[in-house]
């Protein structure tokens, strides 16, 4: 169960809001599985099919949150017109290995998607992607 303070979803949503008709994207980082903080990111890519977060926004990013002893939770990014659930893109992203190969960058991070497909109700859906496989994580939404 990935824990998600209600404060945080509604800020995923402006965020993908604000970017859309391109896809959005962000990190949440914390400790002992409590998200402490929402970092917005630019997309790279500028698309609504994809996303990437910028290098050098990522290590910024990155230098933060290893400074104040947390880690990444969650990578989160929104699916403009289609549903909250990981494309082949996304499932090859989460795959993706450091410089030395071995193994997946962010082993333990949970993916979150929002789909903004009804923009009158968005959707926050939550996804472990390991090997190439998906396992949706249901989420808690706390005050």
């Amino acid at each position: 169960m990935f824990r998600l303070k209600r404060n945080h979803a509604r800020q995923i949503i402006a965020h993908a809001r604000d970017e859309a008709p391109n896809e959005c994207c962000g990190i949440l980082a914390g400790k002992d599985g409590q998200v402490l903080e929402l970092y917005r990111a630019v997309n790279a890519e500028n698309s609504p099919y994809r996303y990437s977060i910028d290098p050098g926004e990522l290590f910024r990013i990155y230098t933060d949150v290893e400074s104040k002893g947390w880690q990444f939770l969650a990578i989160y990014h929104s699916h403009p017109g289609s549903e909250a659930y990981p494309s082949r893109t996304d499932i090859e992203l989460a795959q993706w290995r450091g410089p030395d190969g071995a193994a997946p960058l962010w082993p333990d991070v949970c993916y979150l998607i929002v789909s903004l497909a009804d923009p009158a109700s968005p959707v926050i859906r939550a996804f472990h992607i390991e090997e190439g496989r998906v396992v949706e994580d249901s989420i808690l939404l706390e005050d």
